[in-house]
Parts: structure tokens; sequence; C-alpha cells
């Protein structure tokens, strides 16, 4: 796991990040690795289709998978993009799949960005493929007086797909291939430190992300 510096939300300057490590607990129910952001703070988990977003909310907020809109957890809500998918799949269920993706996308992002407006602290599943939306979330943020924090779960393509057959949803090989190609070029620029706007931006292995145990809000 490492935390890199960011770039402001424009790019014309560049500038130091709080620096945020995993926290260990000393024992008892909350033993494990911990990361904690500002109250009102927009924290994004992105990561490859099947590197294990909805898993790790699932794990940690106790989601059962058929929620229809954001959770209430203590301290903020929860936004993962299942739920989305939830709340028009009864309505519009006779409609084919991939016709439903574009209403499910926007469902998503404005929950998202309602309760960013709202002042609310959210954890929310993203697609770290499509830096445009990130940039649009941190001017927002900004634009209400809170943060965007970035959390990248970075797994290789096979382990991914094999995620994605594990969940029973796969995604299409054109449109996978295309993710992966976003992501090397996301992950490099990481390392490098030019990552899109955001005050934190925090990089985790499958199994750095298997033994975190909680995202909070103080």
């Amino acid at each position: 796991m490492f935390v890199l510096p960011t770039t402001s939300v424009f790019g014309a300057e560049t500038r130091r990040c709080v620096i945020r490590e995993l926290k260990k607990a000393e024992s008892g129910a909350e033993a494990g690795a911990r990361l904690s952001y500002p109250a009102g703070s927009l924290v994004l988990v992105a990561g490859l289709p099947g590197a294990g977003k909805s898993t790790l909310l699932e794990r940690l907020y106790g989601l059962r998978g058929d929620e229809a809109g954001p959770v209430p957890v203590p301290g903020g809500l929860v936004i993962d993009s299942r739920q989305a998918r939830n709340r028009w799949a009864g309505p519009l269920r006779a409609l084919p799949a991939r016709a439903l993706v574009p209403l499910v996308n926007l469902t998503h992002v404005w929950w998202i960005a309602r309760e960013v407006v709202r002042g609310r602290s959210v954890v929310a599943h993203t697609r770290g493929t499509w830096p445009h939306l990130v940039r649009l979330l941190a001017w927002l943020a900004g634009r209400h007086g809170a943060r965007v924090h970035l959390i990248l779960i970075d797994v290789d393509p096979p382990t991914a797909r094999a995620g994605q057959l594990a969940r029973g949803r796969v995604v299409a090989p054109m449109t996978f291939a295309r993710h992966c190609r976003r992501w090397r070029p996301l992950m490099e620029r990481a390392r490098a430190g030019a990552v899109p706007p955001a005050a934190t931006v925090t990089v985790l292995t499958r199994a750095e992300a298997d033994a975190l145990r909680s995202i909070r809000f103080d």
C-alpha cells in the first residue's frame, strides 16, 4: 500500500496530500487495518471490474447486494453500483441489461453527487478508468467544502476476470480489454505521483484490501 501526492483540480499546480497509512488496531473486534478520513469526505473505491470493490464494501458494511438505494452507515452513506442496478431491475425488467447501462450509470453518479452537495460523508464504488468523472466529483466536492479521496484496488487482469466469474456477472471481452488498457496507465501515473485530483490516493493489493477492516470518518 502506498499514498502519493496529487495535483489540483485543474492540474495547474502540484501540492502535497495528507499522507494516510493503513492503521492497525491493537486487539478485539476491530483488530486489523483501517483507513480514516475527515467527516464530509467523498471516498471513491476504484479498480478493474472484478477487482473486489463491491466485495470490499459488502464485507465492511454488511451489504446484502439487494439494496436499491444508498445505504446509511454510522457516520455516512455507502453507494455501490449494484444499488442503481437493483433500482431499475424491477421497473424496467423487460429491457435488455445492456439498455439499462446508461441509466444505471447516471443514477449511480447522481446519487453520489446529490450526497456530496448535501455535505454527507460518502464511500462509493466508481470506475477508476473514468478520470473525467473523478475530476467532476472533485470539483463538485470542492465547491461544497469537501475533499475526494481515492482507494485504488490494483489486481492483474486474470485475477479481475476470476472475480467476475465468481460474482456471476462477466464483462464483455472488448469492454474488459478497454478497462485494462485504461487501468495500467492510471496505475503508472499513480506510481509517478501524477494522479487525478484528490486529497489522498491509496493503492491496495487484493491482499491488503482483504486485510482492511474499516473505512471511517472522524
